[in-house]
């Protein structure tokens, strides 16, 4: 399954609402870095059943990176029951990200 494209119109039922984990990945079309694992965003997306992945365009959405406190990107958020838990930021490796899963 692709990631969701999150915007402020449905961040309420795709994220707030979602009865499983939302792996969240703010980036820019412009970010080198963004572009780097954007790849491995997708793979984790089709890769791993129970959460949902979705990708917020900090250009077009400043109002849920300002939300998020989002300063630097890319910025990778898992959130739970509507919260976030766990937040790192900048290139990970695979692995990084799916601990940050292990819930």
């Amino acid at each position: 399954m692709m990631a969701l494209k999150l915007t402020q119109e449905n961040f309420q039922a795709e994220v707030l609402e979602s009865k499983e984990p939302v792996l969240i990945d703010f980036y820019a079309d412009w970010c080198a870095p963004c572009k780097m694992i954007a790849p491995i965003v997708e793979e984790i997306a089709d890769e791993v059943s129970g959460i949902k992945v979705g990708k917020i365009n900090v250009d077009e959405e400043p109002g849920l990176a300002g939300e998020f406190r989002v300063m630097s990107i890319p910025t990778l958020v898992v959130m739970k029951e509507g919260k976030p838990v766990k937040t790192i930021v900048g290139v990970q490796p695979k692995k990084e990200i799916l601990n940050m899963l292990e819930l």
